[in-house]
């Protein structure tokens, strides 16, 4: 199932961009879950819900929206699927906050529907992974960068071959509140990194689960594969798998 999606204003972002196409995967079993999965730089919402789709989650609903197409500096501004604009994929690249709050608030927008019972999160890959990390972040501080309320209850997050945005602004932010330091301190979150992977450096993202480490997210998950490039794997999506049934409780029954 899919449909087409709208311009994102809901974060207050000047610019809105239009977003593609959004892929449903219904759960094949009772729905107990519902993802959000973002893809990487370029691609769209298909690749992953064909993947998603296979996996032995039957109480999952996935959904994979398209990113939005917008000029992406680090292709020297050519128009590509992208959820915010990112100059290079450096620890040092500058932060559009302006872009992930746009992509954050469309993630919290297809979230917003989903029946009160049902645990709610939200996954990646690559650039979409840096989403969900950063979605993760807004939801403990519990506003997004541009400081409108973040209205979603996140149950975990996850990142494949990312990394986290806003890192140097994460201590403050945390630090605002004892809710967000409380919050921070109870999501799950698993981030998984290839040390071959030449695309997204392996530093960059074990840099990334050691600062949520620091700034409070101590439920966090760092895997890594020798061998793994800048893609996913079976061994991968299995530990995937795992995760999923564990922090959201869901057991082995399908029913």
């Amino acid at each position: 199932m899919s449909f087409g999606g709208s311009s994102s204003v809901a974060s207050g972002a000047k610019r809105p961009f239009e977003y593609g196409r959004t892929h449903v995967v219904r759960p094949k079993g009772a729905h107990k879950a519902t993802i959000v999965w973002l893809h990487g730089l370029g691609d769209n919402g298909a690749s992953w819900s064909q993947l998603l789709e296979t996996l032995p989650l039957p109480n999952i609903k996935w959904i994979c929206p398209t990113a939005p197409t917008r000029p992406v500096s680090v292709f020297g501004g050519f128009p590509s699927t992208a959820w915010f604009d990112v100059a290079d994929l450096s620890e040092d690249a500058p932060d559009d906050v302006e872009g992930l709050d746009a992509s954050a608030a469309h993630v919290a927008n297809l979230l917003s529907t989903e029946p009160a019972d049902i645990k709610l999160g939200v996954g990646g890959f690559s650039m979409g992974a840096a989403t969900a990390l950063y979605s993760a972040t807004c939801f403990a501080h519990g506003k997004y960068g541009n400081g409108n309320p973040y209205p979603v209850n996140l149950s975990l997050a996850v990142g494949l071959s990312g990394w986290l945005p806003c890192a140097r602004t994460l201590k403050n932010r945390i630090e605002s509140s004892p809710e967000a330091a409380q919050k921070a301190s109870s999501i799950p979150l698993l981030l998984c990194h290839g040390k071959a992977d030449d695309v997204v450096s392996y530093k960059h993202g074990e840099r990334s689960a050691d600062a949520l480490r620091a700034n409070g997210f101590s439920n966090v998950l760092f895997k890594s594969y020798n061998s793994l490039g800048h893609y996913t794997v079976p061994e991968e999506m299995d530990e995937v798998c795992k995760w999923f049934k564990a922090n959201l409780e869901l057991g082995t029954s399908s029913s």
